[in-house]
């Protein structure tokens, strides 16, 4: 886990099941709400990225990196990314501040979530600075949301999640950690 300066839990879960995504997950109100990113994460602020609720999980559920075996979300999951965080409140236009507090920033992720505008500071392995979620008019009747990046020292023209296919915990690729639960179940089987 990166020393940030955030009081509250991110990850970011790489997961190849009907087809490959990226599920962000932040820490608020003792879950994890959850966005299906199927491009993944950007650093590049020109790129705004479709990010799909998928409902809240379990807050242990972002040390989990492996291979669900059957039923809805069948595949392999990799911890792709994983921090702190602290939301963000804008105090004039393009200008922030941070919500240290850990209750104070509860009660604001909370409700800047509910206010479909949630902007945060990101503390990770791999993703860094300032960002914001907004939730849109909707994709085909379903909810829908832009994952932002903001202009800042953190910014990357052209990033692309796919760059970097080792998990940010055990640097094992997809592959390797599928091998990995064969392995496992091999073991478990003798």
């Amino acid at each position: 886990m990166p020393k940030g300066q955030g009081c509250l839990s991110f990850v970011v879960h790489k997961h190849k099941a009907t087809a490959m995504h990226y599920d962000f997950r932040l820490e608020i109100g003792g879950v994890m709400p959850s966005w299906s990113v199927p491009k993944g994460p950007t650093l590049d602020p020109g790129v705004r990225r479709l990010a799909m609720p998928t409902g809240p999980h379990d807050l242990e559920y972002r040390k989990f990196e492996g291979v669900i075996g059957s039923g809805y979300g069948a595949g392999v999951v990799m911890i792709w990314d994983t921090g702190t965080y602290n939301p963000e409140l804008e105090v004039a236009k393009g200008s922030r501040v941070e919500v240290k507090a850990k209750g104070e920033a509860d009660e604001v992720a909370a409700r800047e979530l509910g206010e479909g505008n949630l902007k945060f500071r990101l503390y990770g392995l791999k993703l860094k600075g300032s960002f914001a979620l907004v939730r849109t008019g909707g994709l085909n009747g379903k909810e829908s949301w832009l994952m932002i990046k903001h202009r800042d020292e953190y910014c990357q023209q052209g990033y692309d999640a796919n760059s970097s296919g080792l998990s940010a915990v055990s640097g094992l690729t997809m592959d390797k950690i599928a091998e990995a639960r064969l392995r496992e179940l091999g073991a478990t089987l003798d």
